[in-house]
């Protein structure tokens, strides 16, 4: 059980002194955020990041999980920074917007007197392909979960017993991790795949992405998912929702939902 692992998270809130919450509204974040406001209360405080590769429905779902847990919330906008540096998706990507991001919000978090800014990166993650890993190392932002050795079932696991509603959530990642690296990446591209996930979502599939090959999408649904897919109504309505949003082709990738799977070679 996590119980001794969560006790030492606190304690390392309560190290900090005051800390500012970069938060997605994700399962990691949303933990994040519950404990420091439990052990720092007002010498705590979230910050949520608009950008155009960040969807939109997350957007509105932190705000209203940020008031249901009790924090101070900023929002920044950012959708009119210069981030030229990753229209074509290069493969530091993560690394590029994690230092203009991140940077941001530990200027914004000095102004106003936190000590730290603070990241949702657990255990798991140092298992995974995480080029933005080296941005927040060298901005000084500190991963609480990550250092007190949480894993994302350790994480599941103390949301559920806070009565988190995130505690069963879908893994999210920024929309640019739904098309190849050195592509061109435009507003409206994004707009689509948010929209169509949205979509696949509403009829009732869980973690799953929407892949961008040219003109096809490719969805990734967990195993559970498919056979449900691939009846005559869901596959009907699906077609006709893609197909209106811009794909001339739907594919169902018969390998399933792969963490990363736009990182793989070969």
């Amino acid at each position: 059980m996590p119980d001794h692992k969560y006790d030492k998270l606190k304690r390392l809130l309560r190290e900090m002194g005051s800390v500012m919450v970069a938060f997605s509204g994700g399962v990691d974040s949303t933990l994040l955020l519950k404990a420091a406001v439990d052990e720092l209360q007002d010498r705590a405080i979230a910050i949520t990041i608009q950008a155009p590769f960040h969807s939109r429905t997350e957007l509105s779902e932190a705000r209203h999980l940020a008031e249901e847990i009790g924090a101070r919330h900023i929002l920044y906008d950012a959708r009119q920074l210069d981030l030229g540096a990753i229209e074509n998706n290069p493969p530091n990507r993560c690394y590029i917007c994690k230092q203009t991001i991140f940077g941001i919000c530990r200027s914004i978090a000095g102004e106003n007197g936190f000590s730290w800014l603070a990241d949702g990166s657990n255990s798991d993650d140092l298992d995974d392909y995480r080029p933005g890993r080296r941005a927040l190392q060298e901005l000084g932002v500190r991963s609480p979960l990550l250092e007190a050795e949480l894993t994302k079932a350790d994480i599941r696991e103390m949301s559920r017993r806070l009565g988190l509603r995130t505690w069963n959530k879908p893994a999210m990642a920024c929309l640019l991790t739904r098309f190849p690296h050195g592509v061109r990446i435009t507003e409206d591209q994004l707009i689509m795949v948010e929209n169509c996930e949205d979509f696949l979502r509403n009829l009732g599939f869980g973690q799953l992405r929407v892949r961008v090959h040219d003109e096809t999408a490719r969805i990734e649904l967990e195993d559970a998912d498919m056979k449900r897919f691939m009846e005559v109504d869901i596959r009907t309505a699906v077609c006709g929702f893609f197909h209106s949003a811009g794909f001339k082709r739907i594919a169902l990738d018969l390998e399933g939902y792969q963490c990363g799977s736009m990182n793989q070679t070969g």
